[in-house]
């Protein structure tokens, strides 16, 4: 996963003191005091699924990445600006991820990944977790979404994963709620995958003309996608005008331009700007 991995996989460390360290591992119990409903009100800033400005539903996992994945992975450098090589600290009580002093930034926490059995569950399916209801209402609205779209990805409560996959969800997740970011918190045994909202985040949003030209690259790299519709929806969420003339797409913005030749299936065969 090239640039993903590097900042949000394995490699990153809990530090000392991390609360949540393997306490919501599939199956097991948070202990008491960090996190239930005795907490009452909590602080994290909950977003509602972004209403697509084009009016279209998506109903598949690819459609959620062509529509998605573009914006959602260039806020990632952004996020990558702001925490540095910081180690992670979540504070359950607080509902809140932090990377050192004046970066304590609210989260909602969509699941975990564990890596001996390497499958996938949902926060809402963690029964054991005791998470409160409030720091997994993005989870719940995705598995609202998922089963009226029939997109099991989303609705399904558990099944088997690699680690690489968690981008999937955290681009679609990131995208669909406009967050500032998205964390794959690595704890030892597993991996907990949240969204970040902050405005210290995405006032660091950074209008780089030629970042476009290496996060397309990576993205259908990964993914499976129509590229034309992908870099379409990746452009416009970043203000471009977009004209098309037969296999090639032009781009402009302030004076700036990016030009995108496809070939007969759509596939991607020439970016430059």
């Amino acid at each position: 996963m090239g640039f993903l991995n590097k900042l949000f996989g394995k490699g990153t460390k809990t530090g000392q003191g991390t609360e949540v360290e393997a306490k919501v591992e599939q199956g097991s119990k948070v202990e008491e005091g960090i996190t239930g409903a005795e907490h009452g009100a909590k602080v994290g800033q909950v977003t509602s699924i972004k209403e697509p400005e084009d009016n279209l539903i998506y109903r598949t996992e690819q459609e959620l990445i062509e529509r998605f994945g573009g914006i959602a992975f260039d806020k990632q450098y952004d996020f990558a600006t702001v925490i540095g090589n910081n180690n992670w600290n979540i504070d359950m009580s607080k509902e809140e991820i932090s990377f050192g002093p004046n970066l304590d930034f609210p989260i909602q926490v969509l699941g975990t990944f564990s890596h001996s059995s390497e499958t996938w569950l949902w926060a809402w399916a963690n029964k054991k977790s005791g998470l409160s209801e409030h720091i997994m209402q993005q989870a719940l609205q995705l598995k609202k979404y998922g089963e009226d779209q029939g997109i099991d990805l989303l609705s399904s409560s558990s099944f088997d994963f690699s680690k690489d996959e968690l981008h999937r969800i955290g681009l679609i997740a990131s995208g669909m709620f406009n967050a500032s970011a998205y964390y794959i918190a690595d704890y030892g045994q597993g991996a907990m995958l949240v969204t970040i909202k902050s405005d210290l985040i995405d006032r660091q949003r950074q209008d780089d003309h030629l970042r476009i030209l290496s996060v397309f690259p990576q993205l259908i790299s990964q993914f499976e996608m129509d590229h034309r519709i992908a870099l379409q929806r990746y452009l416009e969420e970043k203000g471009y005008k977009i004209s098309e003339q037969g296999a090639r797409l032009t781009a402009t913005k302030r004076g700036d331009t990016i030009t995108a030749d496809f070939d007969e299936f759509s596939r991607l065969s020439n970016l430059k700007g």
